[in-house]
């Protein structure tokens, strides 16, 4: 994705974690859409290292063939 192609999306966060984002952002005069985009960035391998539902050991592949 380029650096300049900008989409909206509604996200959805824990009444909490909202303000505490909100926080941070404040804290470094930075946007919401920043914080959060940093953080990705950040996180994003180790989220990607996590098994996905169907990967758990015993669970049947649902999965469709192509």
């Amino acid at each position: 994705m380029s650096g300049t192609d900008k989409r909206k999306q509604s996200l959805y966060f824990p009444e909490d974690m909202l303000k505490e984002i909100q926080e941070e952002a404040n804290r470094q005069d930075r946007s919401l859409s920043w914080v959060v985009q940093q953080a990705w960035k950040i996180a994003r391998e180790r989220i990607k290292s996590f098994p996905a539902v169907n990967d758990v050991a015993g669970a049947p592949d649902t999965r469709e063939e192509r």
